[in-house]
């Protein structure tokens, strides 16, 4: 292992510090990816931060590969390629692929390489976590993920760094998926880690709800959603995607990560505003909520949902703290690009 001086003298000696998941692990505990994606959403609701929406390239067999970038506030400059292929999941390969390419913000030089995949779940917990400590009640005690991938756990270390849980409940579709992320996670979370047989039960009495699977067609039901429970909704990504119902959006006041994202990508949205049940003006940015531009929960008994499709400056500013963290601690290989 080699260790490295400053970020800048990774410039300088024409060096690409690369990452493994294990590094990266390491380097960005979902405390600190928290912070980062707080910093994130702060410059995007502010308008610190240059992001164009991202590039979807669709496959013909399901598949999509995301291309995207972004500048946060002249230091952080990151690039993603990252894919979602879900027939990979039939032959046990992981269904995330990609990488992401730290920047550095004076001259654009690559600095690191960080595996896309472990980074894009990490913000994307990151992310429920930060709304979760924002919208849910301070004395939620029960927690719920629906999904069993990569993504769902880190939704669930998320919330049970958000909050003191005592309990967190896993549903997935797989029942032999969902019992092995209880068993991954029951060494992970100060929560006790517990498998439920159905959506319903699985959300019964949660005062904190996350959404982080592929589905076409609704499986959380706003019927479902007990007064004052907050949701965090992140696996969908196209228009064609959609994890809970109109009525969800109806009896929720919505916070999104970026209304235009949302509008162009958020399944469950646009077909809320097409059913005549929504408004955008009605969204609430989290990042206002952070810049007390905006307010966030009213009261205890309000539902609140927090629709996140992911965003550039979420993977920039994971990735340096990442980089940060890693070059402080002598983690990851160089290698010579000169």
């Amino acid at each position: 292992m080699l260790i490295l001086g400053p970020p800048r003298a990774i410039l300088l000696a024409v060096k690409l510090l690369i990452l493994s998941a294990s590094d990266l692990a390491q380097a960005l505990p979902m405390s600190s990816a928290i912070d980062a994606a707080e910093r994130a959403y702060r410059a995007v609701s502010s308008g610190n931060a240059r992001a164009p929406l991202r590039t979807a390239i669709p496959t013909g067999d399901g598949g999509t590969t995301l291309l995207m970038g972004a500048s946060v506030g002249g230091e952080e400059l990151a690039a993603k390629i990252v894919s979602f292929f879900p027939g990979n999941a039939a032959h046990d390969l992981p269904t995330v692929n990609g990488l992401v390419i730290a920047l550095d913000p004076e001259t654009g030089a690559p600095r690191a390489l960080l595996p896309g995949a472990e980074l894009t779940a990490l913000r994307t917990g990151a992310a429920s976590g930060i709304a979760t400590k924002v919208l849910a009640r301070e004395d939620a005690r029960v927690g719920t993920v629906l999904g069993a991938g990569a993504q769902a756990r880190t939704q669930a270390l998320a919330i049970d760094t958000a909050r003191e849980l005592e309990e967190v409940r896993i549903y997935a579709r797989r029942p032999e998926a969902g019992h092995a992320l209880v068993d991954a996670l029951s060494g992970e979370l100060r929560a006790r880690v517990v498998f439920a047989e159905s959506v319903a039960e699985a959300v019964q009495d949660a005062a904190v709800i996350c959404t982080a699977t592929s589905a076409r067609e609704p499986l959380l039901l706003g019927e479902m959603l007990e007064p004052g429970a907050h949701v965090n909704a992140v696996g969908s990504f196209r228009p064609e995607m959609q994890e809970f119902d109109a009525e969800a959006v109806s009896r929720s006041h919505v916070f999104v990560d970026s209304v235009e994202a949302c509008l162009e990508e958020a399944g469950e949205l646009i077909a809320a505003l097409a059913g005549g049940v929504t408004n955008r003006d009605s969204w609430t940015e989290l990042g206002a909520v952070l810049e007390g531009g905006a307010p966030g929960r009213s009261d205890s008994e309000e539902i609140t949902l927090f629709k996140s499709v992911g965003l550039a400056p979420q993977d920039a500013c994971a990735a340096a703290a990442a980089l940060e963290a890693a070059v402080a601690a002598g983690l990851g290989r160089a290698v010579d690009l000169s």
